[in-house]
């Protein structure tokens, strides 16, 4: 392969860019100039030439001596770090810290640094360092520099050494909230519906927490994107999993006949329909709450109606505003007129003052998301759960909506993020999503992505974050390119670990990690020093530095999130008939013949039925035992292992054979769309699941492997 430019190698380790990798087989792998090229362009670093290059380096290190403090500064309690301070060479340095409760810290101690001046323009500016002291409390504080008559700023971000996990050990569904309806709900799954399998899991069969799909918002135009992973906005919640009649003013709502006959269309056509069909739902609920957001509201919700619209300031007027504008000129804000483009535009602030009910109608929906979730989490958690609701954080956004136009200065939308090739995805991954532009995050103090987490945690006693591996170094690819064309691009994980550890702290909450995929070895040590939970799936459990059987229960990580399957895969009962194997040979995703990929499938199922057999938990084969007690024996194994974190995924409890969800697709498979059904196909509402003895069984079996010695 052709060596790389000295100084495109130099300017790519400047952004955190990578040269070369290690794939997931252990092959060191030289990135193409293109890629770099690119990678760097979408940080507006132009580096196609040399030329570029030598300038690009230059204005590198002319804004990094321009700066008098760094953009922020991050420190953990109890441990001392260092910062640097730039002023003209020679002149004293005064500083000090105003606390987040207002109080003021002088007396920071002076390190030795010895970097030569650098010269700015004529003018040589010197560096001194700094000590931020190690009994800073928890929270977001502010250093102040005094240079003559000038007050400059940085902010400072304290966060927890560790975060403390829960006591003891406890389990949770898993669960795809839109494929689970009751004879209630309009035709999908909704909060009402979560809380009840909430309340029925902790009661029942003593669960601790109910791990939910991202409720993130979807644009409120058809076709509603069906991946919640693929949501128009982080920040805020879909609206479809309002339940219309918790709302308190739908008391007050005439003619509320009209509404009752919406919703019995809506179930109506549920019961008809194949598939989850989102836009016809949207379709009903969305009249039905417009015809609540017109009832008057009393004195005292006026109030608490302002109360959060302050607490979420300019993020929810934005976002309001975004969802108006997409109602008026489509859900895709790159084919709007030009002066609507951009939310700092005069444009979009007259727009938003003469369209005042359309935005604040979608301000009000959130009001009542916010309302819905508060009382989904405290319910949860008195009726017996430890945590309670555990969200789940997508990995990025629509380019085309919502969060993408409001945020669109610290993404990177000239590139996608996405996955490399890996054993199971060997084609590699685009998820068509911007990355955090890293660069950016810092200039702005990590803000949005402080606003994300707060926001999630509000309403949660856990949070999963989607391939937090992204928080270390996230694949990019130049658009256009295939997925194999990516690099990766480093964060400064301290700063975003360390927001979501404060964050989490504040609420209580315990985080868990999908560290999944190709993976760092150092990357998992860090996270189990911050506190954060890992994730294991049963299937991808392989002692890979030994004989590559099954890796046995003891050598599981204690402190982690544990489960047989994932959203992912099939349903248990579908992996282990193949369906994963067949459906991504009927799809065109598999790089080696079906037969071979079939072949190594067995293998790899009947070395775990001889794990179950060996220690006692199986005492035949697949076709002699039947598929629910090897199911039953799985969910057993969990109960063996050291995870402090248990998860039954609903889709197993019930006997569904369908997956969710097949990567490298969209609408190739009805990706998200597949509502829950027994093994039999025939679909099932929630009530059916609290009958359900199948379900009942295996909820004994999670309560049992909680309470297991180990």
């Amino acid at each position: 392969m052709t060596e790389l430019p000295e100084s495109l190698v130099e300017l790519a380790r400047r952004y955190g860019v990578a040269t070369e990798y290690e794939d997931w087989s252990g092959r060191r792998i030289t990135v193409s100039e293109s890629t770099l090229v690119g990678v760097l362009d979408a940080l507006g670093v132009p580096a196609a030439t040399d030329s570029r290059r030598t300038a690009a380096l230059a204005e590198h290190d002319r804004d990094h001596w321009s700066r008098s403090l760094p953009p922020v500064i991050v420190g953990r309690a109890g441990s001392t770090s260092s910062f640097w301070v730039h002023v003209t060479h020679g002149d004293p340095v005064r500083l000090w810290i105003r606390l987040e409760d207002g109080s003021v810290r002088t007396g920071l101690r002076q390190l030795e640094n010895n970097r030569p001046p650098y010269d700015l323009a004529g003018r040589l500016v010197g560096e001194a360092s700094f000590e931020l002291p190690a009994d800073l409390p928890l929270g977001y504080h502010e250093l102040h520099l005094q240079l003559g008559t000038s007050d400059i700023s940085s902010p400072i971000i304290v966060s927890p050494a560790s975060l403390e996990p829960p006591t003891g050990r406890t389990w949770g569904l898993a669960t795809q909230l839109y494929s689970v309806r009751s004879r209630t709900s309009w035709g999908i799954g909704d909060l009402t519906d979560l809380t009840d399998l909430a309340v029925w899991s902790a009661s029942r069969h003593g669960a601790g927490f109910v791990l939910v799909n991202p409720l993130h918002a979807a644009a409120p135009t058809p076709p509603m994107e069906p991946s919640p992973y693929l949501p128009t906005s982080r920040r805020f919640v879909n609206p479809i999993y309002l339940r219309v009649e918790a709302i308190p003013e739908f008391a007050y709502v005439e003619n509320r006949g009209r509404i009752v006959k919406a919703r019995a269309n809506a179930q109506a056509r549920a019961h008809k329909s194949r598939l989850v069909d989102r836009d016809r739902v949207w379709k009903y609920k969305r009249a039905a709450l417009e015809a609540v957001y017109r009832v008057p509201r009393s004195a005292g919700r006026e109030l608490a109606y302002q109360a959060y619209r302050e607490r979420q300031g300019r993020n929810l007027d934005d976002f309001a505003t975004w969802c108006a504008l997409a109602e008026r000129h489509g859900g895709d804000w790159h084919e709007w007129p030009e002066e609507l483009r951009h939310p700092e535009s005069p444009a979009v602030a007259r727009f938003a003052a003469d369209n005042a009910a359309a935005v604040d109608f979608h301000r009000w929906l959130q009001w009542q998301l916010d309302d819905q979730l508060t009382a989904a989490q405290a319910t949860s958690v008195a009726s017996g759960m430890g945590l309670g609701i555990m969200h789940d954080l997508a990995v990025g956004v629509d380019p085309n909506g919502a969060d993408a136009w409001a945020l669109q200065d610290v993404l990177a939308l000239g590139v996608t993020a996405g996955a490399p090739p890996d054993e199971f995805n060997q084609l590699g991954q685009d998820w068509s999503q911007p990355p955090w532009r890293p660069d950016e995050l810092a200039n702005q103090a990590y803000e949005p992505f402080r606003a994300l987490v707060n926001t999630l945690l509000r309403h949660a006693g856990g949070v999963r974050i989607d391939h937090i591996i992204g928080l270390f170094r996230l694949w990019w690819i130049p658009k256009g390119a295939p997925p194999t064309e990516g690099t990766y691009v480093r964060y400064d994980h301290e700063a975003m670990i360390g927001i979501v550890a404060l964050e989490a702290h504040r609420a209580g909450a315990v985080v868990v990690g999908e560290d999944l995929g190709t993976v760092e070895p150092w990357v998992r040590d860090y996270l189990r020093e911050r506190g954060l939970f890992g994730t294991s799936i049963l299937w991808f459990e392989f002692d890979r530095d030994g004989d590559g059987a099954p890796l046995r229960a003891e050598r599981w990580r204690e402190f982690c999130l544990s489960s047989v399957t994932t959203h992912d895969l099939p349903p248990t009962p579908g992996y282990l008939a193949g369906e994963h194997v067949r459906l991504r040979d009927e799809l065109g995703l598999l790089t080696r013949p079906a037969d071979e990929e079939l072949a190594a499938d067995r293998r790899q199922q009947a070395a775990w039925l001889d794990e179950l057999r060996r220690v006692g938990l199986l005492s035949g084969d697949l076709d002699e035992v039947g598929v629910d007690q090897v199911v039953s024996a799985l969910y057993k194994y969990l109960g063996r292992t050291r995870s402090r974190l248990l998860a039954l995924s609903l889709a197993d409890a019930v006997g569904d054979l369908r997956t969710q969800n097949q990567p490298g697709t969209t609408d190739e498979y009805p990706n998200w769309r597949v509502p829950l059904a027994g093994p039999d196909g025939k679909k099932m509402l929630l009530e059916d699941v609290f009958a359900d003895p199948r379900a009942a069984a295996l909820g004994q079996v999670m309560r049992a492997a909680v309470n297991t010695q180990v």
